[in-house]
Parts: C-alpha cells; sequence; structure tokens
C-alpha cells in the first residue's frame, strides 16, 4: 500500500513541476511580466510541489 502511494505521489509531482514548468517557458517567452493570475497559479502550483514533495518524504520515513 505505501509503496502505491509513493507512485501516485511521484507521478502528482511530475505532472505539478511539470505544468509549473510550462507556465514559467510560456511566461518567459513575453516581453511583458507575467499577470497576477499566472503568478498566482506559479505560486499555488510550488505550495502543492513542496506539500506533495513533504508527504512523500514523510512516506519514506515510515519505511
Amino acid at each position: 500500500m505505501a509503496q502505491q502511494a509513493e507512485a501516485d505521489l511521484s507521478s502528482l509531482l511530475e505532472r505539478l513541476k511539470s505544468a509549473q514548468r510550462d507556465l514559467l517557458l510560456t511566461a518567459a517567452k513575453s516581453t511583458t511580466l507575467p499577470s497576477d493570475g499566472t503568478l498566482r497559479k506559479l505560486s499555488d502550483l510550488e505550495g502543492a510541489i513542496a506539500a506533495t514533495e513533504a508527504l512523500l518524504q514523510e512516506e519514506s520515513d515510515r519505511r
């Protein structure tokens, strides 16, 4: 069960990082500052990434 949770969390982490990377690359192509909505989404993704990494670490420590 713990291995499946770790696999699910790892998969989620990769999707979150990919979404953040794509958003950052799109923002970098623009000559203006990112919109407030884009900045908020980047921040939300960063929070979700940190939370997922923390939970992955907790799962790893249980073993």
